[in-house]
């Protein structure tokens, strides 16, 4: 049996300025290293035996706090980037609103039936993401496995997870350094926890 971890990487800077992160490998703000130092002593108690991340910086300086308590190498995976935002990229989330209203409008109405300008839709992220899970799942046959990625892939892969399809992408949230967990029991996967932050609620955060 596996026991699947899928956390999204701590809080940056642009996270709380509303700004879209997409492709640009920005690092955690100090409140985000706070948060993934909190993150790896809850998870410390773990037998974790694999610890995967997307290549870019914020999730791996998370993915590497939590690799250090378990002496483990951090594997980058490409295809649990974050979604390709495109144009959108470093623009506030008011200054997309105000110049691409009607893609913006259909984003938050029907984000399955959006393709960001120059970037990606949701159905190209489920795709490499689910491509990217089968080559962890046959490197893994049992234990813990640890995916640290991005709000977007979080959510697209609780969706596949569950047999949803991406129209219910804004029914799922995921916090920043939230741990989602799923069971595979060789069959199918379970959702166990969901989005659980319980480790920041004591801290000054």
């Amino acid at each position: 049996m596996i026991e699947l971890l899928i956390i999204r990487h701590g809080e940056t800077s642009w996270n709380t300025a509303d700004i879209f992160r997409g492709r640009i490998s920005i690092g955690l703000s100090e409140k985000g290293l706070i948060q993934v130092e909190l993150l790896s002593e809850y998870l410390s108690p773990k037998k974790i035996q694999a610890i995967y991340s997307s290549p870019l910086q914020r999730a791996l300086q998370t993915a590497e706090a939590v690799a250090r308590l378990h002496q483990l190498n951090v594997q980058t995976v490409p295809g649990l980037n974050d979604l390709d935002f495109g144009e959108w990229e470093g623009k506030s989330v008011q200054e997309v609103k105000n110049t691409y209203q009607d893609i913006f409008s259909l984003w938050l109405e029907r984000p399955d039936l959006t393709k960001i300008p120059g970037g990606e839709s949701l159905e190209d992220a489920r795709k490499r993401v689910l491509k990217a899970l089968d080559g962890i799942m046959d490197q893994n046959k049992e234990g813990i496995v640890v995916i640290v990625t991005h709000r977007v892939i979080t959510k697209v892969l609780a969706c596949a997870l569950l047999g949803l399809d991406n129209s219910h992408f804004w029914n799922i949230d995921q916090d920043t350094c939230g741990v989602t967990t799923f069971i595979h029991n060789g069959r199918y996967f379970i959702l166990k926890h969901h989005n659980d932050v319980s480790f920041l609620k004591n801290s000054k955060l």
